[in-house]
């Protein structure tokens, strides 16, 4: 009896990893497969018009940080990297401190709403998904730009006297990728506030604490699932962003995703493209491992 009950676990084993065989198999061909071949390019001399050599090099690697001066030979900071590096993790992390600040109110609105109006609201957040990336880009251009919306007004209203230039500058940048990203913040932090037991809320009040106390001390330890998760969902895409920061930035200011295309294309340097490309991996990886830390730490003290 025991050997059939064996023997029936086992086909049921079977089974099921026949059954995953193919999602497996996808899997590996699409993601590390590519991934792969990323990584043997970062290893590789760079061909003389683009592509690669199949000699084994480290050039791409030292060149991400560092370089020689190409006169005396002297080994030197990669400063243009270092900038772009810098200028794509703090726009990544100040668009997501600005998607927080704007994106939770508005959750919190979404939720304390009628149930029949939250459906209509989440409708409105939403929308934005449903047109193309570079319609709402090229949206927000118009906005700011010097014969733009805003400045038009401010023209006519007398607050100022020639038009501020906003384009193409990395404020211009924040504001598109804030634009665009607002709604990975609000999506998952509504779907905590919308758990949220309200309340714990009104008790709070009953026991004279202010609405400030209440929001640090009830609101955000419960709903701080949601926002890390919604900080992560925004601070990813945005440190590899390159249609946003390519238009709004005119191309003078690079962030990450426009220096790796720049390294494939006009530089036709694809190992140092492959190593940039490999770094910004791992700088996603761990962000999401902090993630998982974080969360796993929320889950524990939770019980």
């Amino acid at each position: 009896m025991g050997d059939l009950s064996i023997n029936a676990t086992r086909r049921a084993a079977r089974t099921r990893w026949m059954l995953l065989a193919p999602a497996l198999f996808i899997l590996v061909l699409a993601a590390s497969g590519p991934l792969l071949i990323t990584l043997v390019y970062s290893v590789l001399t760079a061909g003389d018009y683009g592509g690669v050599e199949w000699q084994f090099s480290t050039d791409a690697w030292f060149n991400v940080f560092a370089q020689r001066d190409i006169f005396t030979d002297q080994l030197g900071w990669s400063d243009a990297h270092l900038s772009i590096f810098w200028r794509s993790v703090k726009l990544s992390l100040m668009t997501t401190l600005a998607c927080l600040f704007f994106g939770v109110p508005k959750a919190y609105f979404i939720a304390t709403r009628p149930k029949k109006q939250r459906e209509l609201w989440m409708l409105l957040v939403i929308i934005p998904f449903w047109t193309n990336l570079l319609i709402r880009t090229f949206a927000i251009m118009e906005l700011i730009r010097n014969e733009g919306t805003i400045n038009t007004a401010l023209l006519w209203l007398g607050v100022i006297d020639a038009p501020i230039q906003m384009l193409f500058t990395e404020f211009s940048i924040l504001v598109g990728m804030v634009y665009v990203y607002l709604p990975l913040m609000v999506l998952p932090v509504y779907a905590s506030m919308e758990r949220l037991d309200f309340s714990l809320v009104e008790a709070g009040y009953d026991l004279y604490a202010t609405r400030l106390q209440v929001l640090r001390r009830v609101i955000v330890p419960l709903v701080k699932p949601g926002v890390i998760a919604g900080s992560i969902l925004v601070f990813v895409p945005s440190l590899g962003a390159y249609v946003t920061p390519r238009v709004m930035g005119g191309g003078n200011q690079l962030m990450l995703g426009n220096l790796i295309e720049l390294q494939f294309g006009q530089g036709r340097n694809w190992p140092l493209g492959a190593a940039l490309s490999i770094t910004l991996l791992a700088i996603v990886m761990i962000a999401l491992l902090f993630y998982v830390r974080v969360a796993g730490k929320e889950d524990i003290k939770h019980g």
